[in-house]
């Protein structure tokens, strides 16, 4: 079905903008931001909770979980590249238009949402199906938060090429995370950390409508400045357009991927991004897990534990607000690089201390949980400077900001998936799922040894990537794109 922009459509979309210039609010920018407000919602949740559902309610073994984990990280690094590549190529408009995709993504993908917090059945410990049940759930949210948030992604870089006009753009997205984000403390506290299961079920329900119209209204409302010129460019520019005439051939697009991945620039941000997305995945997923069994309940009540899961999902967004200063006067490069030996020095201070000091680590997980994400949600930057630069190499008619974006999610994403295996396992192996299994019939011994590892899985992991990823990005050589603006020169 091809959407067919109406008289009374476009009338409709000036009086919106019309109105929000009336109020200072830049169209653009608004409508870009919605998708970030619709996916936050549902993403924070499903990142924040996924983990601990299965594993504490549904009861899954360990090798269900490993291997729902394997197909899901296959599943995520490939279906981004192929997404990408269809985004960038295709010739069908609900694919080669950044709006449409979402604009028909955003059901899909708020439904996808729901797969994981309604059982199949009653499961018993270790049951199959349990299995199944989170593979599906993976893969399914997974597939449709590609395909809608590699076109918002694309529509980042496409929008505008002036560096001043992306920094307006990664300040509406940030608000519009901050609100995204509050879905996590408004679960927490209204389900009581997802021990009141039915309302937990009814909020994500609730939160899925209200997402997927936020996304609709991006679908409906946004633009990128290549949309009129989708039929008739080619993403390998008019030298090299001839050879490869036919759409979507595997020639084309191993040339492409070829271009892009032999981009240094590109290369040590990948390997700077797994890192980030291995940390984000690792406290995401096990940040109340680590806090439950680290910090005493009369120490921190659940609202205060609450409270604390909300301000790491809703503080991120707060700090980039903040830091728009910083970002227009030094720059990305800078800002990240800060952020890593920050948490090298952090994670150092706070191994020394031990884990006795309650108060003191419960601060540690949180600012880590914040200054992670706000680093995070600057990668846009680099990677919108890397189409820029491929643009202007290989001289294409249109940039390919959806393959760059996939190509990169390729090598990132399993991440996403190795990060819960590798601490599941570490976990196990000092009775982690004995105690899931005994409540606390478990020896104090191994009890206490559980305990230990996991206070040496929060100080020491942060501490070595950290590290890691001061070696992956200090050669990044685009430093400087907020001071030569004058290269800048929109389509």
């Amino acid at each position: 079905m091809v959407f067919e922009e109406k008289p009374a459509t476009m009338s409709g979309k000036m009086n919106i903008n019309r109105h929000l210039m009336m109020f200072g609010v830049n169209p653009a920018a608004a409508a870009y931001a919605m998708t970030t407000l619709g996916s936050g919602m549902i993403n924070n949740i499903f990142s924040f909770y996924y983990v601990k559902l299965f594993l504490n309610k549904y009861k899954i073994s360990e090798g269900a979980f490993h291997q729902s984990q394997v197909v899901y990280m296959v599943w995520n690094a490939v279906n981004d590249p192929l997404f990408g590549y269809l985004q960038d190529n295709s010739r069908v408009p609900c694919c080669s238009q950044r709006r449409l995709s979402i604009l028909y993504g955003a059901p899909l993908y708020s439904l996808a949402f729901l797969l994981a917090w309604f059982p199949w059945r009653s499961y018993a410990p270790g049951d199959w199906l349990s299995g199944l049940h989170l593979t599906v759930a993976l893969c399914a949210f997974d597939g449709m938060l590609t395909f809608v948030l590699l076109a918002q992604c694309a529509l980042f870089a496409e929008i505008s090429s002036h560096h001043q006009n992306r920094l307006r753009l990664i300040k509406y997205n940030q608000v519009a995370s901050l609100v995204g984000s509050s879905s996590v403390l408004f679960c927490g506290v209204l389900s009581n950390n997802m021990e009141d299961f039915t309302a937990f079920q009814a909020f994500t329900v609730v939160t899925a409508v209200m997402s997927c119209g936020c996304m609709l209204y991006t679908g409906f409302h946004s633009e990128s400045r290549f949309d009129d010129k989708a039929s008739e460019s080619h993403p390998l520019g008019s030298v090299e357009r001839a050879p490869y005439e036919t759409a979507c051939s595997f020639s084309m697009l191993r040339t492409l991927t070829w271009q892009i991945l032999t981009n240094r620039d590109f290369q040590l941000f990948v390997l700077m991004n797994f890192f980030q997305v291995f940390m984000l995945a690792f406290f995401n997923n096990f940040t109340m897990i680590f806090t439950e069994h680290l910090i005493p309940p009369d120490v921190l009540p659940s609202l205060a534990k609450s409270i604390m899961y909300g301000a790491g999902f809703i503080c991120p967004q707060l700090l980039v607000l903040s830091s728009q200063s910083l970002l227009h006067g030094h720059g990305y490069y800078r800002l990240i690089l800060y952020t890593f030996y920050l948490e090298v020095g952090m994670a150092a201070i706070m191994f020394i201390l031990g884990p006795q000091h309650y108060y003191i680590l419960a601060f540690f997980l949180t600012v880590n949980m914040i200054i992670i994400q706000a680093a995070f949600s600057l990668f846009g930057l680099p990677l919108a400077d890397i189409i820029d630069t491929d643009l202007q190499k290989y001289k294409r008619s249109s940039p390919l900001s959806s393959m760059v974006f996939g190509t990169n999610a390729l090598f990132t994403k399993p991440a996403q998936s190795l990060a819960p295996m590798i601490v599941l396992n570490i976990l196990n192996q000092f009775g982690y799922e004995q105690l899931k299994e005994e409540g606390q019939k478990i020896n104090p011994s191994t009890l206490e040894s559980l305990h230990s590892i996991m206070f040496y899985l929060v100080s020491l992991v942060p501490m070595g990537v950290a590290a890691l990823q001061v070696l992956a990005w200090r050669p990044f050589s685009i430093r400087n794109s907020h001071t030569v603006d004058t290269k800048y020169i929109d389509g």
